[in-house]
């Protein structure tokens, strides 16, 4: 997504695999149940934001077709 310049879509994937990374240290042992998930469902939710923000700023963005004269 970053090599296509859709920063929001690479930020949001981003924040997808962080959310794992969070989940993953409850498996490990390393913080309790509530904790990590509380924090993992704050970054989904930002991701899932970013996700549409991006698809729809896409959208916008996009020049209007031109009709031929």
């Amino acid at each position: 997504a970053f090599k296509r310049e859709l920063g929001l879509l690479g930020a949001a994937f981003s924040l997808f695999a962080a959310a794992e990374l969070v989940y993953m240290t409850y498996h490990l042992d390393w913080t309790v149940f509530l904790f990590a998930h509380t924090i993992a469902e704050v970054l989904d939710l930002a991701a899932f934001v970013l996700v549409f923000a991006g698809a729809v700023y896409a959208t916008v963005r996009r020049p209007a077709l031109e009709a031929t004269r």
